[in-house]
């Protein structure tokens, strides 16, 4: 991973930082709250992760690269449910007040700790080869698709989004997200149809292993497996698509600590995408619209054509938990899937709703 030292601030965040920035769409606590009490939406994140420690322990016991797995997935579950126990207690406790960037690191810092990497690799590998397998055909259908607009739509639905645009020739910067079917059959799909249209694509990636998402190395892997002997993807060339590190190493991103090359690349940006996916009642507040839909389609009559020549950054499933509110200097749009039942009640949403938020930067 890189150091500290290496790692600065997303270029495009509304500055100053400080006071227009903080990585957790979800407020655990307010100024008013007792410091040394744990909130109730504290203690009910605090749950959360916890629930989560048998089903990490027992992807732990069974990693083939660490010598006496069972006994250190033991240790873990163990260590980390200690820590939370501590942080509830002591909300100040283990670098607290606890939020979601947290409570990740703390989990991934513990494993680590044990000597595992990637607890989900063999899980990854298997979902690669089969997405692999179906990338052609999924191109193929795809490709057959005449009308662009329409086969834009089919793209970006593939990475649970639903709008239409004519990107002509922007520049792209999306960071992937999971391995398996959505970085190789929704994103890649997605970033060989800008190639086509002559856009230079930035693929950025995790730089160490956290849950299932892709890695800089495995991505790399990936496209090199794709690529046919001249190097193309399918047909198109790929000397427009760039592979960054973008220096995180959890499943959710603070974007004050991305790498120094993603910041340069990303740096003219004028439109950010935060991808991952919102029911059917809309929030208009200056030049902003927050969507939560089941069906895809309101979201192609919202923002048809709305986007088109210019650099475009896609964070993908980043967009909910960790920035959602977040400010930027372009426009924005943050797009993702509510997989936990305290987010769909925060956004007064449901369980796998859709989140399609666009901020316009007026003037």
């Amino acid at each position: 991973m890189e150091s500290d030292s290496a790692m600065v601030a997303f270029p495009l965040l509304t500055t100053p930082i400080e006071s227009n920035y903080r990585a957790c769409t979800i407020p655990y606590r307010f100024p008013s709250d007792n410091p040394r009490k744990a909130t109730p939406t504290e203690i009910a994140w605090i749950d959360l992760f916890r629930n989560s420690i048998p089903s990490f322990k027992k992807r732990a016991e069974s990693d083939t690269t660490v010598v006496d797995a069972p006994t250190k997935a033991e240790k873990f579950a163990q260590r980390y449910a200690d820590i939370l126990d501590d942080i509830k207690k002591d909300p100040e406790s283990h670098g607290g007040p606890p939020d979601c960037i947290l409570l990740c690191r703390l989990r991934e810092q513990v494993l680590r700790e044990l000597g595992f990497r990637d607890i989900f690799k063999k899980v990854k590998d298997e979902e690669n080869t089969k997405a692999i397998s179906l990338f052609p055909e999924v191109v193929r259908l795809n490709d057959d698709i005449e009308d662009g607009g329409k086969r834009l739509e089919n793209l970006v639905r593939g990475i649970f989004a639903g709008n239409i645009f004519d990107l002509g020739s922007a520049q792209a910067v999306i960071f992937v997200d999971n391995s398996g079917a959505d970085v190789i059959l929704g994103i890649l799909p997605f970033a060989r149809e800008l190639l086509k249209r002559g856009t230079q694509v930035v693929l950025a990636a995790n730089d160490l292993p956290s849950i299932n998402d892709v890695t800089y190395p495995e991505l790399i892997e990936i496209i090199s497996k794709l690529k046919d002997e001249s190097g193309k993807l399918i047909g198109v060339d790929t000397s427009n698509l760039l592979i960054a590190n973008s220096g995180n190493d959890l499943p959710v991103i603070d974007l004050t600590r991305v790498s120094q090359e993603l910041a340069y690349l990303a740096s003219d940006a004028d439109l950010v995408i935060l991808e991952g996916m919102v029911k059917c009642a809309a929030d208009y507040d200056l030049g902003c619209f927050c969507v939560l839909c089941s069906d895809l389609i309101l979201v192609d009559q919202l923002l048809a054509t709305k986007i088109f020549g210019f650099f475009i950054c896609i964070l993908q499933g980043r967009g909910i938990e960790t920035n959602l509110y977040a400010q930027f200097k372009c426009d924005s749009l943050k797009i993702g899937m509510v997989k936990h039942p305290e987010v769909a009640q925060f956004l007064g949403g449901r369980l796998y709703d859709c989140v399609f938020k666009y901020n316009e930067v007026l003037g």
